[in-house]
């Protein structure tokens, strides 16, 4: 069984951004080799997530809407997290409903995604560096 792992980086200037890493994430099965198995995709800080949807501008606008009425950045100081001088607590709340990872299929040497399904990195803190770790095994 082969094993690859990579980081891939993102530095988003927004504090809130979703990002099709789909390609990213297929440049690492073509590197790895791996014709049969599993992808995982995973964010690695708790402020951001991974979820696979459609690559639709509409539906990124209503999840950002949706994500903002379920837990509103503002007022940072409704937040006990945020007593400690942080102003992210909304940010672990929408990362808890999104998601921290996926798994895929990896069949033919390509992801075995139904319609219109992409992969997505999510952020909600941004205007710094994080990573996201993607890990392939298989044959």
């Amino acid at each position: 069984m082969k094993s690859y792992r990579k980081e891939l980086w993102f530095n988003p200037p927004t504090r809130v951004a979703f990002i099709r890493i789909t390609e990213q994430i297929r440049e690492c099965l073509r590197e790895s080799g791996v014709r049969e198995g599993l992808v995982l995709v995973n964010a690695m800080h708790i402020t951001a997530s991974v979820f696979i949807n459609d690559d639709e501008r509409g539906l990124h606008h209503d999840y950002t809407q949706w994500l903002e009425k379920l837990a509103p950045h503002e007022p940072v100081s409704s937040y006990r997290h945020n007593d400690t001088g942080e102003d992210n607590a909304d940010a672990h709340m929408k990362r808890q409903i999104m998601g921290r990872e996926v798994v895929v299929a990896i069949t033919n040497g390509d992801l075995d995604f139904g319609p219109w399904e992409q992969i997505f990195y999510g952020e909600f803190d941004g205007r710094r560096k994080k990573r996201v770790l993607v890990k392939i095994i298989g044959e």
